[in-house]
């Protein structure tokens, strides 16, 4: 299977429970989770991770903006 362990976590977001193994279509599914625990919390680790990346990408902006702001004054 690629270098994937056969038996990592999934979510099914169609049942919206835990899965041992690719069981389910990949755009029906989340993971791999190394634990059952970290499958079932699948809709809280992406809200959590997209609100990081969003974060970042706000941070970013405000970098670049700022980064062409000093470089107009010079």
């Amino acid at each position: 299977m690629f270098g994937r362990k056969k038996k990592e976590w999934y979510f099914n977001t169609v049942t919206e429970q835990p899965e041992k193994g690719m069981l389910t279509r990949i755009q029906d599914r989340m993971g791999p989770y190394a634990t059952k625990s970290e499958a079932i919390n699948a809709w809280k680790i992406a809200k959590k991770r997209n609100k990081k990346w969003e974060e970042d990408d706000k941070r970013w902006e405000e970098e670049w903006e700022n980064r062409g702001k000093r470089q107009e004054k010079k």
